[in-house]
């Protein structure tokens, strides 16, 4: 049975400024949790559809990473469904409303190894749920200081 924790935040630019901050790298990177990194796998950043990449949760001498590949793709739509220690999709879509963007997160995911899961689940889950909500705050302002 996937978990899923999903988020919404409500953002004064268009959605394709909004976009933006979701999909060009450096842009991630400067709302991004500073303990992630996201590179791409090979030489070139992209988010089209089939394109791969990592997450790597910058912890000493561990360092887990999340392969990803992006399987949907369309203007205000990008999902990435990646593999590793979490198996699951991770869904951003932007929105436009009356004054911006909506966008919506959604993590959706397993945890195939049931030590992992449970700690996780003992351990993590709030504040990732936690970390979620803040980094859709830091999203909001890169992109309002860019609209």
């Amino acid at each position: 049975m996937p978990q899923i924790l999903e988020q919404s935040i409500q953002i004064n630019a268009t959605s394709a400024v909004v976009e933006r901050c979701v999909v060009d790298l450096t842009m991630m990177h400067r709302w991004l949790n500073p303990v992630l990194r996201c590179e791409p796998v090979g030489e070139v950043w992209s988010t089209d559809l089939g394109s791969e990449s990592r997450f790597i949760i910058q912890i000493p001498l561990v360092q887990p990473t999340l392969k990803c590949v992006v399987v949907e793709r369309k203007p205000g739509l990008i999902v990435w469904e990646f593999q590793g220690f979490f198996q699951g999709r991770d869904r951003w879509e932007c929105q436009p409303v009356a004054q911006g963007t909506s966008l919506l997160n959604r993590f959706e995911f397993h945890i195939p190894n049931p030590l992992v899961s449970w700690g996780f689940n003992t351990f993590a889950a709030t504040w990732t749920q936690k970390d979620m909500q803040a980094q859709l705050r830091r999203l909001k302002r890169v992109a309002e200081e860019l609209q």
